[in-house]
């Protein structure tokens, strides 16, 4: 899928803009990733919130496989395949994937420092 057929499927969403990531590309609007295209198969973001439209669409996370197994990434799901003929529809989709990308934004990041910290004397 390439980045012209992207935006138009994304027309009636808004502006989108594309970038080469990984074996696939990202999708993104306003600054944040909403989509990913793998194996042209299209995953929206996802969250606890919006997790259950895709399950009532039999949906599936991405999955990828690497030299140590299979990989899930819970955070995009599978688009539903009538939303390739339905941009009115898909803009709705991908307006409640950019709500979700907003709020993983909005979540505090967990601290990753791995220095030790001497006792304090």
């Amino acid at each position: 899928m390439d980045a012209d057929t992207i935006r138009e499927l994304f027309r009636d969403f808004g502006p989108v803009s594309v970038r080469r990531m990984f074996g696939g590309v990202g999708i993104f609007a306003e600054g944040l990733m909403i989509a990913l295209v793998a194996r042209d198969e299209l995953y929206l973001k996802a969250d606890a919130e919006t997790v259950a439209s895709f399950e009532r669409e039999s949906q599936r996370p991405f999955r990828y496989v690497t030299k140590n197994g299979e990989h899930v990434l819970a955070s995009y799901w599978r688009m539903p395949d009538r939303l390739y003929d339905d941009a009115e529809e898909l803009a709705r989709w991908a307006g409640d994937a950019l709500a979700t990308a907003r709020r993983a934004q909005a979540k505090p990041k967990a601290r990753t420092n791995k220095a030790k910290r001497a006792p304090k004397a």
